[in-house]
């Protein structure tokens, strides 16, 4: 087993045991293997290959959480500014459905958005996808630790006027979904990289029965992986579960049963103590609080549409557990994290609602506890050895006074030269080495291009993805503007 030392680095964003959180440091780092041995001051061991730290920062790979490689990039230049506004000016029921990758799209779409979670620094990645052929393959190909989240439900949703939100239900059909998703989690634990796990996923809360949310919980606990669902994502879904079952959508999980410490909740916003809820409650934050649930916090997706949780900062100070996930495009965690202050201290009317250690935090050792892993998300001997170079003589991290806040605040991913996930480099002078950034952006740029005619037929109204994109008083605007229009 080789060893590789990193000398001399200028900032090391270490992890003090004692006081369980991240602190800077400065020296070397070495890992044997997939393993940190040594972090912080002098090596004097014997190395097999040297790395010269200095104008470096040395900092724990980030674990994201919540993402969907296999669909999200897809919607690049489509879904940026569009929302159903007659449904709360969400994209979920009425945008989203309208642009289906193909099979070859899908590979590209994934390839696009591993390359760029790397290059963000993203060493851990939480995929909720459909099951396709080849996921496995292609998530070991990517040197990512991969947690693998085969998606399935019951009912699919639909509108065919604009306003009002219908399910199709078909309960069989997400069973047999079910069983599908349990053989790709159990073949990516059994996978010979170590680097892939799975977790267990039933996509929606307003889409999945009591019977499948409730087995499907159980056999979490059984496979002893994590489980995760959407909820609380949208006024939508919030007025749906409570028409169905006069509870909030936190209540109703709570009631089944399924909320526990390995639980995650993607996106937990719309809790009742949100304005747009007007519940008379005010009790979900301290269901998710004791039941030792975690948050997975996406807040660009929402941000688009003029949407945001109230606040990230308030649920850190409640005690509630929070994860970083990208969820849409670009999965750019370091942009994601920074979305999360801004918006945070917007909402607040507060720039003291949330600090950047706390997000920092929520990037690395929350999203490893939801994962009920303590060998990510931080940088100490018997640690994995996932770990981002920062240059830090880059121009956009200059003037240097806080690594971390530059990095967050001004350079994001620009400054980022070099990952390495369990020992081996995947990002090297900003540059993926598992995978073509290049010749996958364009495959996915013609994979658009071929799905385009399809927004027509799909749409209720039979509008092309020109149409569809335009707001009323704009549509001449973008008939003539409009790149995507042939």
């Amino acid at each position: 087993m080789s060893t590789t030392v990193i000398r001399n680095i200028d900032w090391l964003v270490a992890y003090d045991g004692s006081a369980g959180a991240h602190t800077y440091a400065s020296g070397d780092i070495a890992f044997a293997g997939d393993t940190l041995t040594h972090v912080g001051g002098p090596f004097t061991g014997t190395a097999d290959k040297e790395i010269d730290g200095r104008g470096f920062m040395v900092m724990p790979g980030l674990v994201n959480i919540h993402s969907h490689p296999a669909s999200e990039p897809l919607n690049k230049g489509w879904n940026d500014e569009i929302g159903s506004a007659k449904l709360y000016n969400s994209s979920l029921y009425e945008i989203m459905p309208l642009f289906r990758p193909d099979a070859e799209g899908t590979k590209a779409s994934f390839r696009v958005a591993l390359c760029e979670a790397l290059m963000s620094g993203v060493t851990t990645l939480v995929d909720l996808s459909a099951a396709h052929d080849g996921w496995i393959d292609l998530m070991a190909q990517s040197g990512m630790r991969g947690v693998l989240g085969p998606m399935y439900r019951d009912a699919r949703w639909y509108t065919d006027n604009g306003y009002v939100v219908k399910y199709e239900w078909d309960e069989a059909s997400g069973r047999r979904a079910m069983d599908t998703a349990l053989a790709i989690v159990t073949a990516a634990e059994k996978h010979p990289s170590g680097r892939l796990s799975g977790m267990v996923i039933p996509s929606q809360i307003d889409t999945c029965s009591e019977g499948l949310f409730r087995d499907s919980y159980a056999e979490a606990l059984r496979l002893k992986v994590p489980f995760q669902t959407h909820a609380a994502q949208s006024i939508v879904e919030f007025h749906e579960m409570t028409r169905r079952h006069g509870m909030t959508p936190i209540e109703w999980l709570d009631s089944i049963g399924v909320l526990g410490p390995t639980s995650i909740i993607g996106h937990g916003i719309f809790l009742d103590h949100h304005t747009a809820t007007s519940w008379p409650k005010r009790d979900d934050l301290a269901t998710i609080l004791d039941r030792g649930v975690t948050v997975a916090h996406c807040p660009t997706v929402f941000i688009r549409r003029g949407i945001t949780m109230q606040t990230v900062g308030a649920y850190i100070r409640r005690g509630v557990k929070i994860g970083i996930g990208t969820d849409t495009y670009p999965h750019n965690m370091i942009e994601e994290m920074r979305h999360a202050l801004y918006a945070s201290r917007i909402v607040a009317k507060n720039v003291f609602d949330l600090r950047t250690s706390d997000i920092f935090n929520a990037a690395t050792l929350g999203g490893a506890a939801a994962l009920q892993r303590h060998d990510i998300g931080r940088l100490a001997p018997g640690a994995k050895a996932d770990l981002v170079m920062v240059d830090i003589t880059a121009p956009s991290m200059r003037p240097l006074r806080d690594p971390i806040q530059s990095l967050i605040y001004a350079a994001a991913d620009r400054a980022v030269r070099n990952v390495f996930v369990a020992g081996e480099q995947v990002v090297k002078d900003g540059r993926v080495t598992t995978m073509d950034y290049e010749t996958a952006s364009l495959e996915l740029e013609e994979t658009q291009r071929r799905v385009e005619p399809m927004v027509r037929q799909l749409d209720w109204a039979h509008r092309s993805h020109a149409e569809r994109k335009a707001t009323p008083g704009h549509r001449e605007v973008w008939a003539k503007r409009s790149c995507l229009e042939i």
